[in-house]
């Protein structure tokens, strides 16, 4: 008969074998009983029509899913096979996941698009109302990137008189996300009239710190305008659908929140102009009533009331014209305000521009050989050719050139001191 032995022995037997020929196994199968545990484990059962497995995956290797295992969702698993020898129980130690048939990258955009979608993040009545004319734009950025110079470019071309505030920002991989949304709680704070949010344009994966829920939550919780603005033209991110705008490119964010300073201008003009055809269109009008008034008063021969008519309507023509003499008042002080501004930043502009010239000028003229010459320089030749004293070696003819005079000669002895 043959020798019996213990039950541990048995499992411990048959945890060896398995263990030993099931190092690593690839699984496909559908997702039920997922447990997500408080210790971050993740702890599921993987089956099929036939059959049912269970599987763990511990913290280390749950924490890198991009997307979030949920039941039904059809998944291939890599792991080996462990036993827990008191129980008897084998199961899969998971070391990866992907979902079958679709990226994790894809799975996890539309998993967190639905949530967000489900809490209201996207509905156009939470959207912000951005300034026609903002004054101070707060960007959460990278100050070394592409983006940024775009940005100011524009910034300058469009609306010189804007205040800009840089949020120096991790924009790609890790960390990113957090550094998006920390930098977007901070610009909030500071009173700026709107955010733009961006980058230049990349692969998915360069991009996808714009896809993460932290991100998504600080651009909805903001009280500041938010404006997405990531080169990426043809997909949306999450960044997309949350902000307040969404703008292709970075440079395109800037052209379409800033009004232009020649159009502007040109308004203004035309704005005063308007004032002064309504304000002398109104005069017309209260001058025909007037005339109207007087001959009806005539008509009637009532004097006094002739006189206190017309009492009433100089006061009134006073008041108009009181009222619009302000209102042009303000505007040419509004005109004239942007109109030095504008002058003042030419001026230092040229001031600077002139100063360079001036250190140009300088440089050129220490660089002139005429000069030099007169602190003993002279060139050496070889063969027509500018040479180093040293390159010249023993019985080599060569010329020696002031800028005066030229002496022929051949070299006796050469040397290095």
């Amino acid at each position: 008969m043959q020798r019996a032995i213990s039950v541990t022995t048995l499992n411990n037997q048959i945890k060896s074998l398995l263990e030993s020929h099931y190092l690593s196994v690839t699984v496909e199968g559908e997702v039920s009983r997922v447990t997500y545990h408080s210790s971050g484990h993740l702890y599921f059962t993987l089956k099929d029509q036939n059959s049912a497995i269970s599987c763990v995956m511990f913290r280390g290797n749950n924490s890198k899913l991009r997307f979030r295992v949920e039941e039904g969702l059809a998944v291939v698993v890599r792991g080996g096979i462990s036993v827990y020898t008191p129980r008897g129980n084998y199961q899969i130690n998971v070391l990866s996941m992907e979902p079958a048939g679709s990226g994790a990258l894809a799975l996890a955009f539309e998993q967190l698009k639905k949530r967000l979608e489900a809490k209201g993040y996207f509905l156009s009545e939470r959207k912000k109302i951005l300034p026609k004319i903002p004054r101070h734009i707060a960007l959460v950025t990278s100050s070394t990137g592409a983006a940024l110079q775009d940005m100011l470019r524009v910034a300058a071309q469009r609306w010189p008189l804007l205040k800009i505030t840089l949020f120096d920002t991790l924009v790609q991989g890790e960390g990113a996300a957090a550094s998006i949304a920390a930098n977007i709680e901070k610009a909030d704070r500071i009173g700026a009239d709107v955010i733009i949010v961006g980058r230049g344009g990349g692969s998915l994966e360069d991009l996808w710190a714009f896809n993460e829920e932290v991100v998504a939550d600080a651009i909805f919780h903001a009280r500041t305008p938010v404006v997405s603005a990531v080169g990426h033209e043809i997909d949306f991110l999450i960044s997309d659908f949350v902000a307040d705008l969404r703008a292709p490119t970075p440079s395109a964010a800037m052209e379409m929140i800033l009004p232009d300073r020649t159009e502007m201008l040109l308004y203004l003009d035309s704005l005063m102009q308007r004032f002064q055809t309504g304000m002398q269109t109104i005069l017309s009008r209260k001058e025909a009533l007037l005339r109207q008034q007087k001959e009806m008063l005539k008509r009637h021969s009532f004097e006094n009331r002739i006189a206190l008519y017309t009492k009433e309507i100089a006061s009134l023509q006073e008041r108009i014209i009181q009222l619009f003499a302000y209102r042009i008042q303000k505007h040419e002080e509004e005109l004239s305000y942007l109109k030095e501004r504008l002058s003042g930043q030419m001026r230092r502009l040229l001031g600077d521009k002139e100063r360079l010239l001036h250190h140009l000028k300088e440089a050129f003229a220490q660089s002139d050989p005429a000069k030099r010459s007169k602190t003993g320089f002279a060139q050496i030749t070889k063969e027509g050719e500018v040479v180093a004293l040293e390159d010249l070696r023993p019985e080599d003819t060569f010329r020696c050139v002031s800028a005066k005079a030229f002496v022929d000669a051949v070299v006796k002895k050469s040397g290095r001191l």
